[in-house]
C-alpha cells in the first residue's frame, strides 16, 4: 500500500517598508499568527527596500511575494518605490497602507501598479487575508474607500472622447464579463464576486484573464480605475 505524499502550501515570502520601526515591528507580529507567511525583508523608506531587493537578486536569496508599502517616506515615497519595483521585479506584488486621509496618495500607487491597498489600522485576520489574497493575484480594493479613492484621483474634466473610447471598448465584453468588470470597480475580491453572482471562484478567475486580454489591461487595478474613467 502507497502512502500518500503530503504537499504543503507554497509559504507567502513578505517584505515591510515603512519609515516607523515600531510599525513595521507591529505589522510583523501581526503577520506571525498566519502559518503560511514569513517577513523576510525590511525597509526604512523606498530607496532602501529596492536596495535591499536588488541585492537579495543579485545574491539569488528568494524575492519577496508581496511588498506591504507605506506611502509617506522620506527619500523615496512608497508611490515611486512602486513604480520602481513593478519595473524591475514584476512578479513581486504590493499591497499599499493608507489612511483616510490619504486618498490621492493611494490612487496614486494604484496608478505606479499597486496591487491594492489597506487602511492602516486594518485587523490582523483582514491583513493575512489581503496578503495571501495578493500573493494569488487577486487585488485588494477596500470596497469602503475604494470608489471615492478612484474617483478623487480621476480628472473630472476627462476628455469626452477618451470616455467614449474606454466606453467603446468596455461594451465589447460579454454581459458576464461586464457584470464583473463593474463588481471589480466597486472594490469586491474574486470570492465576493463569486458569492454575488452564484459561480464559482475559478469562473470568476477565467472571466477575469478575458477582460484583461480584451481590454489590453495589465490587472484588476486598472481594470476599475478605467471602469470610473468611462463613467460606466
Amino acid at each position: 500500500m502507497t502512502t500518500p505524499i503530503e504537499t504543503s502550501a507554497p509559504r507567502i515570502g513578505v517584505m515591510l517598508v515603512d519609515d516607523q520601526r515600531l510599525a513595521r515591528t507591529g505589522f510583523a507580529l501581526m503577520l506571525r499568527k498566519a502559518p503560511d507567511i514569513d517577513v523576510i525583508a525590511e525597509a526604512g523608506n523606498g530607496q532602501e527596500a529596492l536596495d535591499v531587493l536588488a541585492q537579495r537578486a543579485r545574491e539569488r536569496h528568494s524575492l519577496p511575494d508581496v511588498v506591504l508599502m507605506d506611502v509617506r517616506m522620506p527619500e523615496m515615497d512608497g508611490i515611486e518605490a512602486t513604480r520602481q519595483i513593478g519595473g524591475t521585479h514584476p512578479a513581486v506584488k504590493v499591497l499599499v497602507l493608507t489612511t483616510y486621509d490619504e486618498d490621492d496618495y493611494a490612487f496614486g500607487a494604484l496608478a505606479a501598479g499597486a496591487s491594492g491597498f489597506l487602511l492602516k489600522d486594518v485587523r490582523t485576520p483582514q491583513l493575512i487575508a489581503a496578503i495571501q489574497a495578493v500573493a494569488q493575484g487577486d487585488a485588494i480594493l477596500t470596497p469602503r474607500v475604494t470608489r471615492q479613492v478612484i474617483e478623487r484621483g480621476i480628472p473630472r474634466a476627462l476628455p469626452v472622447a477618451h470616455r467614449e473610447c474606454l466606453q467603446t471598448l468596455f461594451r465589447t465584453l460579454s454581459p458576464r464579463e461586464t457584470d464583473i468588470a463593474r463588481l471589480i470597480a466597486d472594490g469586491l475580491s474574486n470570492a465576493e464576486i463569486a458569492d454575488r453572482l452564484v459561480i464559482q471562484q475559478a469562473s470568476v478567475r477565467r472571466n477575469v484573464s478575458r477582460i484583461l486580454a480584451k481590454l489590453r489591461l495589465r490587472d484588476r487595478v486598472q481594470i476599475a480605475v478605467e471602469w470610473h474613467k468611462s463613467g460606466m
